[in-house]
């Protein structure tokens, strides 16, 4: 026991070696990378596995990381080429779960390669000491048992979301089978939360999560099966922002080690941009960059869906003209495929005086929240989205299309940070008079407006206490991987 004797002895405990493997989703890879670094900024060794168009497509990584392509198989139906979930139509993600299953049999030649083969002689030659993995590799952890190498849960969702799920016991003792169900609380949390679902988002959830599809067993099963397999889990968040939700609770709820890692803020990324205000110098985004400098200070709302929100030609139209008519300067990052569903003439109309600009395609998301022009957010409410916004303080207008989005929307307007577009119960359709309204009410000089930018301000500090956030991962490295690695 290599940890033993290192603390007979006084001696730091060797680097651990690593594995971690997101289910194949942007929204995935951003927070498993974000670890990944701060585990190699502390001296471990990183494996990160994906397939090879998304290993091709990460940013530039700590050369303590290596990255691992694996071929994912082909599948009918899939479209050539598809590898990520922003690769394919939503009703193809199933299929997409189905090559990603594909992946058992090279991920166990290459865990059995690692393990054969840990002499030590470089940081990537020593066995792994752990693998962590996503909600879909309910495959996995067997195939690490027979190599002797712990598996650890990585949930990228927020604790709320996480305690609504809930592991599999306490599912099989309080089962929800209907949309009703999932409307309310669950009865294993002990005490009042904001956890709540909208009718429309429960119908969505019974059968995105909690149902078989395509693939074989619901998304709620690779899950629970997953996990059920994994001694640790670890959870994307901090007690500063989620309060008794990553507590204690969770520990009890799932039976064993739950530990927090921070909210992993691109931390990197937010100090560049702020160092290039005046020099910016690329040229896919230096237009951008100089209509934001042109307008007034918080002036501007910035609007994005993040690289796969399910936008629906109503979301576009409704969206497009509640942006005119609440008279705000905007900035809309539009997906390609939706930019064709915006409303005859509104980029025109928007273009006079420059109002608005829309931009179909990728834009530098951190980089647009550091300008001083911008003053809100219209975001899906995604967890990555949020923490990128407050690292600069912005209040929210909130629109969210999927999964834990609803629950972590609820979250941010009780904080008082921002308001939900109010939708239609049952179908969870929205008017452009209530987008007017909210992000009218959102932007406002008043007493109202100024109320949500300074409780903006006081996650803004949570966030830059980096003291604080290292101390979730050290933590983590010190009371969790080093002690229960095998």
């Amino acid at each position: 026991m290599a940890e033993a004797s290192s603390e007979a002895t006084g001696a730091a405990p060797p680097p651990l070696h690593v594995v971690v493997f997101p289910w194949l989703a942007f929204g995935h890879f951003t927070p498993f990378l974000e670890l990944s670094e701060q585990l190699a900024r502390r001296g471990h060794a990183v494996t990160f596995v994906s397939t090879p168009r998304n290993v091709a497509r990460l940013r530039p990584v700590n050369p303590r990381i290596r990255l691992l392509p694996l071929p994912l198989p082909s599948v009918d139906g899939l479209p050539d080429g598809a590898e990520s979930t922003a690769d394919v139509p939503p009703e193809k993600v199933d299929l997409l779960k189905v090559a990603f299953d594909g992946l058992a049999a090279p991920f166990a030649r290459f865990l059995h390669e690692a393990c054969a083969g840990g002499d030590g002689a470089t940081e990537f030659g020593k066995r792994p000491d752990w693998i962590f993995v996503d909600f879909a590799h309910y495959w996995l952890p067997p195939i690490a048992e027979q190599h002797k190498v712990p598996c650890a849960l990585f949930h990228i969702c927020p604790a709320p979301f996480v305690a609504f799920i809930g592991p599999k016991a306490a599912n099989e003792a309080h089962p929800r089978t209907t949309a009703e169900d999932l409307m309310a609380q669950p009865r294993w949390i002990p005490f009042p939360t904001t956890i709540a679902h909208r009718l429309h988002e429960a119908k969505d959830m019974l059968v995105q999560t909690f149902r078989a599809n395509a693939s074989g067993p619901s998304d709620a099963c690779r899950l629970w099966q997953t996990e059920q397999r994994c001694p640790l889990v670890i959870l994307r968040g901090s007690r500063e922002v989620d309060g008794p939700l990553c507590g204690p609770f969770l520990a009890d709820l799932f039976g064993k080690p739950v530990a927090l890692c921070g909210l992993l803020a691109p931390y990197d990324a937010a100090l560049a941009a702020q160092e290039t205000l005046d020099d910016e110098s690329e040229s896919e985004s230096a237009s951008l960059m100089r209509w934001l400098d042109e307008q007034p200070a918080r002036s501007v709302i910035y609007v994005a869906f993040g690289s796969e929100a399910p936008l629906t030609r109503h979301h576009v139209r409704e969206l497009a003209l509640g942006l005119e008519l609440a008279g705000a300067r905007f900035l809309w990052a539009l997906r390609g495929p939706s930019a064709a569903l915006l409303p005859d003439g509104f980029e025109e109309r928007v273009a006079v005086g420059g109002r608005g600009v829309v931009r179909a395609g990728w834009v530098p998301q951190v980089r647009v929240l550091a300008r001083g022009a911008v003053g809100a957010f219209l975001t899906h409410a995604g967890l990555s989205s949020l923490t990128e916004s407050f690292l600069f303080g912005h209040p929210l207008v909130m629109l969210p299309l999927f999964l834990d989005q609803g629950v972590t929307a609820r979250g941010m307007a009780a904080r008082g940070v921002g308001l939900e577009v109010p939708r239609e119960e049952g179908d969870g359709s929205f008017g452009r008079d209530d987008v007017a309204a909210t992000v009218r009410r959102v932007m406002a000089e008043g007493e109202e407006g100024k109320a949500f930018a300074r409780n903006a301000g006081e996650l803004q500090a949570v966030l830059w206490d980096r003291a604080k956030q290292d101390e979730y991962v050290d933590d983590l490295v010190a009371e969790h991987l080093l002690r229960l690695r095998l």
